[in-house]
């Protein structure tokens, strides 16, 4: 089962440097206090559902956009997820139907 909070407070730290805002300025936009920002990037409390929509809503993303995958994976990243383990897969399945 993958852990959607993790991926959520990774996604909360990546989107919230990706526009380049401080935890304070983050938690002025979702009406929140910034230690609070802090610990849900640390991964120690867990947001309500509407402090998740406040967060996104003041990060101009929708709250799916938190919970879908670990959205500071790089490009080489997934290149290498690609290479090492999807056309690896693709090549049996092939040759399996061949």
């Amino acid at each position: 089962m993958e852990d959607y909070f993790e991926t959520f407070r990774l996604n909360v730290k990546f989107y919230r440097e990706q526009k380049k805002m401080s935890q304070s300025q983050l938690a002025i936009g979702a009406d929140c206090t910034n230690g609070l920002i802090g610990q849900i990037e640390a991964g120690t409390t867990k947001p309500s559902f509407d402090r998740i929509v406040n967060i996104a809503a003041a990060l101009q993303i929708h709250p799916a956009d938190l919970f879908l995958r670990n959205a500071s994976t790089t490009v080489s990243d997934t290149k290498s997820i690609i290479r090492t383990e999807l056309i690896p897969q693709i090549e049996e399945f092939v040759e399996r139907r061949l």
